[in-house]
């Protein structure tokens, strides 16, 4: 491969300097109604805090470029490049429930886009970058808290191949905002192809502003849908992948166990992306009605409603569409949502359980699985990771497994249907183990260790701990030996930390 590569034109290796990051203003030329131009409030005595050379390749940044003395000038938004057209995105949503009419990028501008070599288009953000038109009296910044929380989670899900928004970098500063507290100001640097939200189609629909819709959805099919830009349902077809994209999504969130905390309209992705990582948390001890939002005591958010979630908010979707696309389509392509999030279910869950051919008739296998986490609280993701060193051949010894169960019966029932399973498969437990290692992770963005880098950066300055969990968080499923106690679920002092919305 290398010498294959060695071959091609330089153009393909191209590694662009800071100065020669070229903008594309798609989004601007919709006009005003659809985002308001602002430019960011200067960030005092900025800082480079941490940098992401992976992300930077997605623009072909050269990631020598963050040695430049001026770097953190061009990421918190005080130097903006001369092509770019700075703006906030203007749309409405369903926030717990309930529609509030008009929301937009209150913390967030978007620079513009970027078209690296391999003609992909990256908007370029600034979250926490000050005040815009929609930021209801806020100051419109960010804090160091969850800039690190969500640089370190969105680069955490790319590794576990989940579909999500990207970080380029987080620069810091010593000004002070007040939340909860006072706190130091950050600005991160966040990548997508697209921030359309559903609750951007919403904020015109409930305007009676159709003529936008279509619009929006002209603009969004053409440069991110293109195969259906000439089909004459190509509304249609839009529903239709955005909702197989989105029960697809929530399979993957189920499967490794991450509750995203705030499912509102306006924090979902028109592209099926993991977006807004605000008060997010990873399953520990596996419960299925976990809240990962101490803002949400309703438990709307829980880790077992999210499916059904995903699909309420398709169904908002699908309101803000009805001009275009008529109701006996809608609800067929709505009531298709169930079974495309099952198949994907089943297909994710069952490749952790190690089976060659996964199907929807292995749920009874996975739910029974589950209901003996939960009954015995053991920690989601190190017991399907240590499931890969199960013994399939009869009579063998897993007490080491079995042990840890608190109904030891109902384990082995389990464990003797399971063992059916993988023998009629002709399942060797040594290319199982391999399967498996490759699909459940050794390492995820726990609460505790989010927590330990941020109170060393905030309090310390010391940066070096998010370094290290963005090395760590990159490899997931690799055995990593010299960071073993990064597997270990949480000290019992830090089983109780709260995440809220101002997270």
């Amino acid at each position: 491969m290398t010498v294959i590569l060695s071959f091609l034109p330089p153009l393909l290796f191209r590694m662009l300097k800071l100065q020669q990051l070229t903008f594309l203003n798609r989004y601007a030329q919709l006009g005003n109604d659809f985002s308001s131009a602002v430019y960011p409030t200067p960030l005092p005595a900025p800082y480079l805090l941490s940098f992401n050379p992976d992300a930077a390749r997605l623009l072909d940044l050269d990631p020598s470029a963050a040695l430049r003395p001026d770097f953190a000038e061009h990421f918190c938004g005080n130097r903006i490049p001369p092509n770019a057209s700075p703006l906030a995105m203007l749309y409405a949503g369903h926030q717990f429930g309930h529609f509030v009419s008009q929301l937009g990028d209150g913390r967030a501008i978007l620079l513009g886009e970027i078209c690296n070599t391999a003609g992909q288009h990256w908007e370029v953000q600034l979250k926490g970058a000050g005040a815009t038109p929609y930021s209801r009296r806020g100051d419109g910044r960010a804090v160091l808290r969850s800039s690190i929380r969500e640089y370190l989670c969105s680069e955490a899900m790319h590794a576990l191949g989940i579909p999500t928004s990207r970080a380029l970098c987080i620069v810091g500063s010593d000004e002070i905002v007040y939340r909860e507290s006072a706190e130091s100001a950050a600005v991160l640097t966040r990548l997508a192809p697209s921030h359309v939200r559903f609750g951007s189609f919403e904020v015109f629909f409930h305007r009676g502003q159709f003529a936008h819709v279509q619009t929006l959805a002209d603009f969004v099919i053409e440069h991110h849908y293109a195969a259906f830009t000439q089909a004459a349902d190509k509304y249609t077809l839009f529903l239709r992948e955005i909702t197989r994209r989105t029960a697809e999504l929530m399979a993957h969130w189920q499967a490794v166990g991450f509750c995203h905390g705030v499912m509102n309209t306006d924090n979902m992705s028109i592209l099926g992306l993991t977006l807004d990582y605000g008060p997010f948390g990873f399953m520990e001890s596996f419960n299925a009605g976990y809240i990962c939002n101490h803002s949400d005591p309703q438990g709307r958010y829980a880790y077992n409603q999210q499916p059904q979630i995903g699909l309420w908010n398709l169904s908002a979707l699908a309101h803000a569409l009805s001009k275009l696309i008529d109701e006996a389509q809608r609800d067929q392509i709505l009531e298709s949502y169930a079974p495309l999030y099952y198949e994907k279910y089943a297909a994710l869950m069952g490749a952790k359980l190690g089976l060659k051919t996964p199907s929807i008739a292995d749920l009874p296998l996975i739910t029974t699985w589950l209901e003996l986490l939960q009954n015995s609280q053991l920690d989601y993701t190190n017991t399907w990771r240590s499931l890969s060193n199960f013994y399939s051949t009869p009579n063998a010894d897993n007490h080491w497994l079995r042990n840890q169960f608190i109904d030891r019966a109902a384990f082995d029932e389990w464990a003797a249907n399971y063992r059916t399973q993988l023998q009629a498969e002709v399942s060797l437990d040594s290319e199982r183990k391999v399967r498996m290692d490759a699909v459940n992770p050794k390492y995820i963005l726990r609460n505790y260790l989010a927590q330990i880098a941020i109170e060393a950066a905030c309090n310390q300055r010391d940066f070096s701990e998010v370094n290290r969990l963005l090395g760590l968080l990159s490899k997931p499923f690799d055995e990593q030996p010299e960071m073993q106690s990064y597997a270990a679920p949480p000290p019992e002092s830090a089983r109780h930390i709260v995440v809220s919305c101002s997270s």
